[in-house]
Formats: structure tokens, sequence, C-alpha cells
């Protein structure tokens, strides 16, 4: 079950990071099109950037699932079969542990329980935390920055769903 899981939310992340990417072509295109005119969109450019960081994030976490990541193999490449399987599990647990650590951060910086205390009162749990995470506003778009950063926690919670996945062993005759 935990594999099927894995399965169907990279597929869920890759179609999106696919999305994105369609995104970023077109609103690149549509600032072209708009400067060759000198009519320039002044909130094209932030829009592109925040999509990239949406595709890549979403990308990498699907890259973890898939275990497909960019790597050097030097060393992979001169241990036989068994030390091969030693690194794998290694690597698997430093991604969890990364993704673990992510998580932790991500807890410390959006201080989930204070909002909640703060009955969701977001000017009342900026008086008491000095945390003003859902309040900055984007330079251009005009919406809360929360909302970008969001793909932190959906980079987190897909990064340790792979994981885990990739460190339990998979029953035989299970599909992956």
């Amino acid at each position: 079950m935990l594999h099927t899981l894995s399965r169907r939310w990279a597929r869920v992340e890759i179609f999106c990071a696919s999305f994105f990417a369609v995104l970023i072509t077109l609103l690149i295109l549509l600032n072209v099109v708009t400067r060759a005119m000198n009519a320039s969109i002044y909130w094209v450019d932030e829009a592109a950037i925040y999509a990239m960081v949406w595709m890549a994030f979403l990308a990498a976490s699907a890259g973890i699932h898939e275990r497909n990541a960019v790597s050097v193999t030097i060393v992979q490449d001169m241990l036989g079969a068994r030390g091969q399987r030693i690194l794998g599990f290694a690597v698997d647990l430093i991604v969890l542990l990364f993704a673990a650590l992510i998580l932790f951060f991500l807890w410390r910086w959006l201080l989930p329980l204070d909002l909640i205390r703060a009955g969701f009162d977001f000017e009342a749990f900026q008086g008491e935390t000095f945390n003003f995470v859902y309040a900055e506003p984007t330079t251009t778009l005009g919406f809360k920055k929360i909302w970008v950063w969001s793909i932190m926690v959906i980079f987190a919670f897909g990064a340790t769903l792979h994981a885990i996945a990739n460190l339990v062993p998979m029953r035989e005759g299970a599909l992956r």
C-alpha cells in the first residue's frame, strides 16, 4: 500500500510539474511578446519564477520516488552488488533524514500549533510570535507569499513518503 501511495503521489507530482513547465513557457512567451510591443506586463517575471520553483520542487520529489536524481556514480560503480545495495540503502536513509529535517524546520518556521492557539487570527499570531510568514505579500502578484512557500510543505510530505517507501522492501510480485 505504501509503494502504491508513493507511486500515485509521484504521478500527481509529475503531472503538476508538467503543468508548471507549460505555464513557465507561456509566461516567458507572453513576456517576450509584450516587451517586443513595448507593453511589458510587470507581474509576469515573478509569476514565471514562482512557477519554476513549484515545478522544481515537485519534480525533485518525484525524482526521489524514481531514485533518478543527478548523481556521481564513481564509488557505486566500483562496488559489487552487495556494496551497491548497502550504498543505496544509506542514500535512501540520508534522503529520509533530509526530508525529516525539512519537516522539522517547517514546523519551527510555520508554527502551526501557535496559529491554532491564536484561533487562526493572523494578527494575534504575529503579535505573540513575531512571525510574519502568513502576512508577507508577493512583490507584484498581490497575494500572500505563504501560498508560494506552501510548496515546501508539499515537497516535504512527498519526499518523506517516497524516502520511506524506498526504504521498505517491496513484496515479491508487487508492481512498481
